[in-house]
């Protein structure tokens, strides 16, 4: 027995340090993965960039037959449809979890939850095929009948097609709101339960509870918002499917416009020459720079909220809520 006890003792003593290095090799997996995207993306649009520079930021031309590429349409409309997406899929998404986490039957909760989990399983590409047959129809009705005072603004101007920035932003929108509701319910179910008694002992309503809820775990669903908004920032086939694939910048939500993540999708194959290759591939390499500078914006916002110190509970749920 005494001997055992110096061989354990021996293996204990190599064994932490494998786990830290074994793990910090992994961890820095995650950073040779992204640096080397990002390298990979540098090197086979470097044609593109030479020739173009940063006018290829800004430049509206699409003209593969003359050699001329600009990405300002796709740049416009990827983060026009995920913004779009994202006001449509947020209310949404915090109603059911608001509903799943605090309003609903226990015999509903978990099938409930279970569907709409059951929603991020589902292909783009179905998600893409509903658009087609479901909701684009269902968008060219709702354009034919758009007030004619309406059409005349930059808003709502543009042929009934039902494909087109409307088309896409629902169903980026279906594809959020899963992604959003299913991490807000797990933050606001980690609210402790000493916020919600403190409210009612207060006098608060159920209302006012679940706002002061959603006020305490404002962190993480703002984490929530972002995860989903990223999701739609690289979305490719429901997108392409529906938004119409037609490069330019324009405010119509019934203007067929195209995303980069599309573009790409659709004309990869079709590139003969090498710069049209390298305008595809620096067109990648915009939406990593855009996804990486959007996420640590968020991650910011996030550090920042979290570094906000709660507002002290006070005698009067008026005041409390108030905070």
């Amino acid at each position: 027995m005494a001997e055992a006890r110096p061989a354990r003792r021996r293996r204990a003593g190599w064994a932490d340090p494998l786990f830290r290095g074994g793990t910090a090799v992994v961890a820095a997996l995650v950073i040779a993965t992204v640096l080397g995207v990002l390298v990979v993306l540098l090197k086979d649009s470097m044609l593109s960039v030479r020739k173009f520079g940063f006018s290829f930021w800004s430049t509206r031309t699409w003209d593969p037959v003359a050699g001329e590429f600009g990405a300002l349409p796709f740049i416009w409309g990827t983060l026009y449809s995920s913004v779009l997406a994202l006001l449509l899929a947020t209310p949404v998404a915090l109603g059911i979890a608001i509903f799943l986490a605090e309003l609903c039957p226990g015999w509903l909760r978990q099938p409930l939850a279970f569907l709409t989990e059951l929603l991020a399983a589902i292909p783009s590409i179905v998600y893409g095929l509903w658009g087609i047959f479901v909701l684009a129809p269902a968008v060219r009705v709702l354009e034919v009948h758009t007030p004619e005072i309406l059409r005349r603004t930059a808003l709502f101007s543009g042929p009934p097609l039902g494909v087109g920035m409307l088309a896409a932003a629902l169903v980026l929108a279906v594809m959020v709101i899963p992604f959003t509701a299913t991490v807000a319910r797990e933050i606001l179910k980690a609210v402790p339960v000493a916020q919600r008694e403190a409210a009612y002992a207060l006098g608060a309503t159920r209302w006012e509870a679940i706002r002061l809820a959603v006020h305490y775990g404002r962190v993480g669903i703002t984490g929530a918002v972002m995860l989903g908004f990223g999701r739609a920032l690289g979305e490719t086939m429901a997108v392409t499917m529906v938004i119409g694939n037609n490069p330019q910048v324009s405010l119509s939500l019934f203007a067929p416009q195209h995303t980069m993540a599309a573009v790409i999708a659709n004309e990869f194959t079709e590139a003969a020459d090498a710069l049209y290759l390298n305008a595809l591939v620096e067109i990648g390499l915009v939406l990593f720079i855009i996804t990486v500078v959007i996420n640590g914006l968020s991650r910011l916002l996030i550090w920042r909220m979290g570094r906000t110190k709660a507002r002290p509970m006070v005698a009067t749920p008026e005041v409390a809520l108030a905070a």
